[in-house]
């Protein structure tokens, strides 16, 4: 616990946006102990950190006595030493403490921690943080989806193009009958889907049925980033869908671009980011990369020297100018608000929908001696105009989350050349942080966020039909 403790306490003295008192993190680690067991009582008198039970003292360490601009390691490890040995005073006192373990302990701790700072700086187990990285850069598997089929069969749902299925000539549709020796069935789907994961470059071995025709293969497991990326072909217009951003979503995204976009005949792209949560930073620069030629696509700064950075883009631009609109929800957060704010503030695109999320603050993920990971808020992000995205969020050129009737009349105004959202469009990139409760309040009630809805489709198509409007929105 001691060595968690001072990775922990390092990343935070050391990374996070607020500069903290090592004191203040000792008692607030101790007080989560409490939610475990109510009968202790944390206390700092002194300098020193007290922790006593219902009728005595149990142990007192006193907080390391450095000069403020100490670096973070020279204080990290005895603050670690002194909060170990009261957790271990506590442990001894309480059986409460015992049955929950160390695990519940530490994240006790760091909840009650993180309490004070940000909403979004926390804890990862260490099965969390597997899942965790699963989602950023993909987990060991073969690039298929399996469902069920007619009764119990287990069958191929879909295939993930140049996976290991894939290149083995595997085909949706396919009944699978055993992985490893082991027969599946679809009451235990879940069962089929576990065997098929494990760790990258590991065989496994697939017996299946096409017809009548019964055959084995055995595949190797590769890293296979999530498909964060779909594409369609409309009436002259490409619809790109992005889930997340992870590892590979630029050059998905660049690949569909490429495969969709038909000379003479596409009219325009959509790229719809409802719903999409965030993920990388890397990778939503590079998703904005991918329309702009040059310019800046966000900067980030914080209390680190390293969290103040510009990013520019380097082009080209693979839809090539095309009309180009961004669906936005109000679970449009993080690196999907990024790319809409990028596109917007330089003019490329055209946002449709509510108001987003608003978390324009940057997470470090900082790896931790027990296989857990710690999140830790270190940045926040500037749109290019220079305006705080966290708080704010990105507010659409052409609202949809006031009704159909409130839409349809934006739509006339477009036409007839007069932007309706111009005005709050102006004030919140104007903004400068930290913008004040009462003023993002105001801008983002002239477009509450909203679940996407059907309307969003429609006036994504009714800006590339007409041309006039879709250039009077543009910023």
């Amino acid at each position: 616990m001691q060595s968690v403790l001072a990775v922990a306490l390092e990343a935070v003295l050391e990374r996070h946006l607020e500069r903290t008192a090592p004191a203040d993190l000792g008692l607030w680690a101790l007080r989560g102990l409490e939610v475990l067991e109510p009968q202790l009582r944390p206390e700092l008198q002194a300098g020193t950190l007290l922790l006593s039970g219902p009728d005595r003292l149990l142990a007192a360490r006193p907080v390391p006595g450095l000069p403020p601009d100490a670096p973070p390691e020279a204080v990290a490890m005895p603050l670690a030493m002194a909060l170990s040995a009261l957790f271990e005073a506590a442990w001894r006192a309480s059986p409460a403490l015992r049955r929950a373990g160390a695990e519940r302990m530490l994240r006790s701790a760091f909840e009650e921690l993180f309490n004070h700072f940000d909403p979004y700086s926390r804890y990862l187990s260490p099965a969390e943080a597997r899942a965790a990285r699963i989602r950023r850069i993909g987990q060991a598997g073969l690039g298929l989806r399996l469902a069920a089929g007619r009764g119990r069969e287990v069958v191929i749902a879909t295939l993930t193009p140049d996976g290991p299925a894939a290149r083995a000539g595997l085909r949706e549709g396919d009944r699978v009958l055993a992985i490893d020796g082991v027969p599946v069935s679809a009451q235990e789907l879940g069962l089929a889907a576990t065997l098929l994961e494990g760790p990258a470059e590991t065989p496994v071995s697939i017996r299946l049925q096409r017809g009548r025709r019964r055959f084995s293969v055995t595949l190797r497991r590769i890293l296979v980033p999530p498909d964060s990326v779909h594409a369609e072909s409309r009436d002259g217009i490409l619809w790109l869908r992005v889930d997340g951003f992870s590892n590979a979503t630029d050059r998905k995204l660049a690949a569909a671009l490429r495969d969709g976009i038909q000379p003479g005949r596409t009219r325009g792209v959509v790229l719809d980011l409802r719903g999409n949560r965030g993920g990388l930073l890397g990778q939503a620069v590079a998703v904005a990369n991918t329309f702009l030629s040059s310019g800046v696509v966000a900067q980030t700064g914080g209390r680190h020297p390293d969290a103040a950075r510009t990013y520019v883009a380097g082009g080209p631009d693979l839809a090539a100018g095309l009309p180009l609109v961004v669906l936005v929800d109000g679970r449009s957060a993080s690196a999907a608000e990024i790319v809409a704010a990028a596109l917007a503030d330089r003019g490329r695109a055209v946002v449709v929908g509510s108001a987003t999320m608003g978390k324009g603050l940057i997470q470090a993920v900082v790896p931790l001696p027990n296989g857990g990971e710690l999140l830790v808020t270190w940045s926040r992000v500037l749109a290019p105009r220079g305006w705080p995205i966290q708080g704010l969020g990105v507010l659409p050129e052409l609202c949809t989350s006031l009704g159909a009737e409130a839409t349809a009349a934006e739509l006339q105004q477009l036409r007839q050349g007069n932007p309706p959202m111009a005005r709050v469009l102006a004030r919140q990139r104007a903004a400068r942080a930290p913008v004040p409760a009462s003023e993002v309040a105001a801008l983002r009630g002239a477009c509450p966020p909203a679940e996407g809805r059907e309307a969003d489709l429609a006036a994504a198509r009714a800006l590339i039909d007409m041309p006039e409007a879709y250039a009077a929105a543009l910023p």
